[in-house]
C-alpha cells in the first residue's frame, strides 16, 4: 500500500509538473506577444500622431466646402451603394481580363500599321498626297463659287468626255500627234511634197476625220461668222 500510494503521489507531481511548464509556456508565449504588441504600439502612434496631424490640417483647409454632415451622408450612400459598387469592379475586372487578352493583338495590329505607314513613306506615297493637296489647293483658290456650280451642272458631260478621251484609240492618236509635233520640221514644203501627201491615203482619210470635227462643230453653234 506504501508503496502504491508513493507511485500514485509520484504521477500527481509529474502530470502537475506538466501543467506548471504548460502555465509557465503559455505565459512566455503572452508574454512576448505583449511585448510585441507593445514594440508595435510604440512604432505606431508617432506615425498615428503624425496622421492625425496631417489629416486635420487638411480638414482644415476643406473646412468651409465640407462638413461633417456630407462625409457622414457620403457613408451612407456608399453602404447603400455596395451593391453598385461591387457590380462596377466586376465590370472593371472584366474590362482588364478582356484588355489583357485583346492587347497582343491590338498592338500587333499598332505595329503593322506603323510598319506599311514607313513602308509608304519611303515609297514616296506622303510627298505625292502633299504634292496633290498642293494642287488641289490652287485649283480651289482659281476657282469661284459660280465656276463650282458651273461645274457641278456639267460633271456628267465632262466625266463622259473624259471616258471617250481615255479610249485607246484616242490616247494612240494623241500621243503620235505628240510625237509628230516634237518632231523636226520637214525639209522638203514645197507645193509638190505637200501634193504628193495629199495623195497618201492616210492623209486623206485624217483630212476627212478633221473635217468632220470641223463639221461637228458647227454644228453645235461653236462656229464664228
Amino acid at each position: 500500500m506504501n508503496d502504491q500510494t508513493l507511485l500514485e503521489l509520484n504521477q500527481k507531481l509529474d502530470a502537475l509538473s506538466d501543467q506548471v511548464a504548460l502555465l509557465t509556456e503559455e505565459a512566455r508565449i503572452q508574454r512576448r506577444r505583449r511585448q510585441e504588441w507593445d514594440e508595435l504600439k510604440n512604432d505606431l502612434t508617432p506615425v498615428a500622431n503624425d496622421v492625425f496631424r496631417l489629416s486635420v490640417q487638411q480638414l482644415e483647409e476643406v473646412d468651409q466646402y465640407v462638413q461633417l454632415e456630407d462625409i457622414l451622408r457620403l457613408f451612407k450612400r456608399l453602404l447603400r451603394d455596395t451593391r453598385q459598387l461591387e457590380q462596377m469592379l466586376n465590370q472593371m475586372e472584366s474590362f482588364v481580363d478582356l484588355w489583357n487578352e485583346v492587347s497582343p493583338i491590338t498592338r500587333d495590329g499598332f505595329l503593322a500599321f506603323m510598319n506599311r505607314l514607313d513602308e509608304l513613306e519611303r515609297r514616296g506615297y506622303f510627298v505625292f498626297l502633299q504634292g496633290g493637296m498642293e494642287i488641289f489647293d490652287r485649283i480651289v483658290r482659281s476657282f469661284s463659287e459660280e465656276d463650282v456650280r458651273q461645274l457641278g451642272d456639267n460633271i456628267v458631260l465632262i466625266l463622259e468626255t473624259v471616258r471617250d478621251m481615255t479610249q485607246p484609240e484616242i490616247m494612240n492618236l494623241t500621243r503620235q500627234a505628240a510625237h509628230i509635233v516634237a518632231e523636226e520640221e520637214p525639209v522638203d514644203t514645197s507645193l509638190r511634197a505637200l501634193l504628193r501627201q495629199l495623195n497618201d491615203p492616210a492623209v486623206k482619210r485624217g483630212l476627212m476625220k478633221t473635217l468632220h470635227v470641223l463639221r461637228s462643230v458647227s454644228d453645235n453653234g461653236y462656229s464664228k461668222n
